[in-house]
């Protein structure tokens, strides 16, 4: 067991070394508006028509971009010549570096400048670890719902994160309940957090019987298993912004259920998938 959990771990850091290079290598450019995860560039002379809105990564402009510039996670980073005819919205640059002081202060656009990305996902994803040590049995609870209802979990996580701005707004209309829109996008982060640990958790256990069926991992190596997997195919250009999506409404979507009890999720879902 100890020999196979060694080459585990060798495997994952290659893995992680492997995924990360080309991240770290570039900035994906854009030339049309619309929603993007991660670092984006818009090149010296290219026009982009339309709002620009970049998740956990920074918006380097060296064009035109005709609309609003948001970034939310990262950093506006204006260059010699770039224009932005809207407005300018920044969401999560300072917070980020007071949660995680090692994350990328300002933007190092330079594909031979390492920006930190790797370090910034295993953060993100660590939280997760900080979020089981804390509340182990509601993840426990996340994760008997995700065990036994996949699809809902996933169904319940896509209306969740499309319910997130309608609600707001209705408490926003009602003036006194304002407090509680706070209190709506707190619970959504926790839950995205719960759903991962869950999520990694179970991924680990499931790796850990497949190397030494007869032995079962401790919680603590399943999720740093698990983390170590998600972290790594989140890094994958492409396919590691499917997972970073699936992850978090799959994790959102477990946590909803977790509060609600098994007659409600087996009467909606019927029974029970079989566990094996």
């Amino acid at each position: 067991m100890k020999r196979r959990l060694m080459m585990l771990i060798v495997c994952v850091a290659v893995a992680l070394g492997i995924s990360s290079t080309p991240a770290r290598a570039e900035s994906q450019a854009v030339y049309h508006g619309g929603t993007y995860f991660g670092s984006v560039v818009v090149e010296p002379g290219q026009v982009v028509d339309g709002d620009l809105t970049v998740i956990f990564g920074d918006a380097t402009i060296a064009g035109v971009v005709q609309g609003d510039v948001n970034v939310v996670g990262g950093n506006y980073d204006p260059r010699p010549g770039g224009i932005v005819t809207g407005q300018i919205n920044q969401i999560g640059g300072a917070v980020t570096q007071a949660v995680v002081p090692w994350a990328p202060a300002e933007s190092t656009y330079n594909p031979f400048v390492p920006d930190h990305r790797l370090l910034w996902r295993l953060s993100w994803n660590l939280l997760a670890l900080l979020v089981f040590l804390i509340f182990p049995l509601r993840t426990r609870m996340v994760l008997d719902r995700l065990e036994r209802h996949p699809g809902l979990s996933v169904a319940a996580g896509v209306l969740g994160s499309v319910a997130v701005i309608p609600l707001a707004v209705l408490l926003a209309i009602t003036i006194l309940l304002i407090p509680l829109i706070l209190l709506e996008f707190v619970f959504v982060l926790a839950g995205v957090f719960l759903g991962t640990a869950a999520l990694a958790l179970l991924i680990g256990r499931r790796l850990c019987e497949l190397l030494s069926p007869s032995t079962t991992p401790t919680p603590l190596v399943a999720l740093l298993a698990g983390i170590a997997l998600i972290t790594a195919a989140e890094l994958v250009p492409v396919v590691g912004t499917l997972v970073l999506i699936f992850v978090g409404l799959i994790g959102l979507g477990a946590t909803i259920l977790s509060f609600a009890g098994d007659a409600f999720a087996s009467q909606i879902s019927g029974p029970p998938m079989a566990t094996g």
